[in-house]
C-alpha cells in the first residue's frame, strides 16, 4: 500500500505501459520509428521552439538509448522543431522510452505553453531492431495465510520453523503474542505487553526481529523491546532511536534511522554502504545482493523508486507502485524484489514480482498481480529471506490477515 494516506498518487495511463515484461539489449536503426513519432509530435506542436527530455524506461543500454535518442532528435529537425531551454520554449516535450511484452514503445507527451496535452505513441516490434533478447523468467507469487486476528497487526515471523519446537510470534501495537505449534495448529503460549511512555503515531509500524543470542528484538516508533534468552519469556522495552535493521540473514547488517512520530525512515544509513550513507527518506527497502556489491532499491516517501549500488544511484518515476518494497532470496534466477501497489486504507491492494536482473535496466513487472481483499498495510523481508511476510486488512471482515509470500519459477 501507498503510506501516503488521503494523498493516493493518480498516475497517467499511460505510465502502466512501462511495466514491460521483457527485456533486450541490442544495436539498431532507429531511423524509421523516430521519423514515425517525429511526425506525430510535430502535428501537435507544429514547427517551433521545444524544450525536450529523455527518459530510458526500457531495457535500452546506453549506447543503443544515445543512438535513438540521436535519430529521434534528428527527425524532429527535419519537421521543423527547435530545441531550446524551457524558459524559451512553447511547448515541453518528454520522450519516454519504455517497452511492453512484444516490443519497444516510444511514449511522447507534449505540453504546450496554451492549450490540451497531448501523448503520442510509436510501437517498435523487437524484430525490427535485431540482435538476441533475455527474456525474464515469469513468476507466480503464492501465498499462504498465516495468522488472522481483529486487532491490528504489525508483523509475525515464526521462530524455529524447521526445529522440534517451533513459536510464531505476533505483534500488535500494545503486546506480543506467543504461540507454540501442537498438531499442526498454533496453540497460545503466552502474550508480552509492551510497554511505552509516549503514545504511538497514527501510522504505526513495527518489525520483529529474531537474534542468535536471544529469541527476539522489537522495533516500534520510539521504542526497542529485547525478549529474554529463555521461556517463559520477559520483555524489556525502552525509549530508544536505535536504528532498524533493514537487511535479512546472511546479509551484511544494514540499519536506518525510523522517524518516532511518522510512518518513514529519514534517509540516514548505517553503517552505509560503498560510498551510499544517506538517501532520500523512504518508507521501506530491498537488499539484492550481487557478485561484488548489494543493490539496494528504496520505496522513496516522493513515490519514486531508488537503485543504488553505492556509487551510482538511479531515479524511477512513479509506475502505480506503492510505499512497500521487500526481497525474496530465492527468486527465480537470484534474489528477487515484491512491491505494492499505489492505494490508500479504502483500496483492495496488489503485489507484484519485480525482474531479478534489475541493474542492467529499471525493473520490470515479471508476475501476475497477487491479489489482496484490503489494503497491504505491512511488507516485511522475512528475516531468514526465504519469503515475504504481508499483511493485509481485509476490508469486507475487518480482519488482520497476515500471509506469507513465496516465488514459484513458472514452467
Amino acid at each position: 500500500m501507498d503510506k501516503r494516506i488521503n494523498r493516493r498518487h493518480r498516475f497517467p495511463a499511460i505510465l502502466l505501459l512501462i511495466l514491460g515484461l521483457a527485456a533486450l539489449s541490442a544495436a539498431a536503426n532507429w531511423t524509421a520509428p523516430a521519423q514515425q513519432l517525429a511526425h506525430k509530435i510535430s502535428t501537435k506542436t507544429g514547427p517551433g521552439a521545444v524544450a525536450i527530455s529523455f527518459k530510458n524506461a526500457s531495457s535500452l543500454n546506453a549506447g543503443d538509448m544515445s543512438d535513438a535518442r540521436r535519430a529521434i532528435e534528428q527527425a524532429l529537425r527535419a519537421a521543423g522543431i527547435r530545441f531550446v531551454p524551457a524558459d524559451q520554449a512553447n511547448a515541453l516535450l518528454r520522450i519516454t522510452m519504455s517497452e511492453n511484452a512484444t516490443g519497444y514503445v516510444w511514449i511522447g507527451e507534449v505540453h504546450p505553453a496554451t492549450g490540451d496535452d497531448a501523448v503520442v505513441m510509436v510501437a517498435v516490434p523487437r524484430s525490427d531492431a535485431g540482435g538476441a533478447s533475455r527474456v525474464p523468467t515469469p513468476v507466480t507469487i503464492r501465498k499462504q495465510l498465516l495468522w488472522l486476528q481483529a486487532d491490528q497487526l504489525l508483523d509475525a515471523v515464526v521462530v524455529d520453523a524447521s526445529g522440534s519446537d517451533p513459536h510464531l510470534l505476533v505483534l500488535a501495537p500494545e503486546r506480543i503474542n506467543i504461540f507454540r505449534k501442537n498438531a499442526g495448529r498454533w496453540e497460545p503460549e503466552q502474550e508480552l505487553p509492551v510497554a511505552h511512555a509516549r503514545p504511538w503515531p497514527r501510522d504505526m509500524r513495527g518489525r520483529l526481529m529474531p537474534r542468535k543470542d536471544h529469541p527476539f528484538d522489537v522495533f516500534l516508533p520510539g521504542v526497542m523491546c529485547a525478549s529474554s534468552g529463555k521461556g517463559p519469556f520477559t520483555l524489556t522495552c525502552r525509549d530508544s532511536d536505535d536504528p532498524w535493521p533493514l537487511t535479512v540473514a546472511d546479509q551484511p547488517p544494514q540499519y536506518a534511522a525510523y522517524g518516532a512520530q511518522r510512518n518513514f525512515f529519514n534517509g540516514a544509513l548505517r553503517p552505509g554502504f560503498g560510498a551510499t550513507r544517506s538517501t532520500a527518506a523512504f518508507y521501506s527497502a530491498a537488499g539484492l545482493p550481487r557478485a561484488n556489491y548489494t543493490l539496494w532499491l528504496f520505496a522513496g516517501v516522493d513515490g519514486a523508486l531508488r537503485m543504488t549500488d553505492g556509487v551510482n544511484e538511479r531515479v524511477i518515476g512513479p509506475r502505480g507502485w506503492g510505499s512497500d518494497v521487500a526481497v525474496v532470496m530465492n527468486g527465480c534466477g537470484g534474489p528477487q524484489a515484491v512491491i505494492t501497489a499505489a492505494g490508500d486504507a479504502n483500496t483492495a491492494d496488489s503485489v507484484v514480482a519485480l525482474d531479478s536482473d534489475v541493474p542492467e535496466h529499471e525493473p520490470a513487472v515479471v508476475s501476475q498481480p497477487l491479489e489482496f481483499s484490503g489494503p497491504v498495510t505491512a511488507l516485511w523481508s522475512a528475516p531468514d529471506g526465504g519469503s515475504a511476510l504481508a499483511v493485509s486488512k481485509n476490508l469486507k471482515t475487518g480482519q488482520y490477515e497476515a500471509y506469507t509470500l513465496t516465488l514459484v519459477c513458472a514452467q
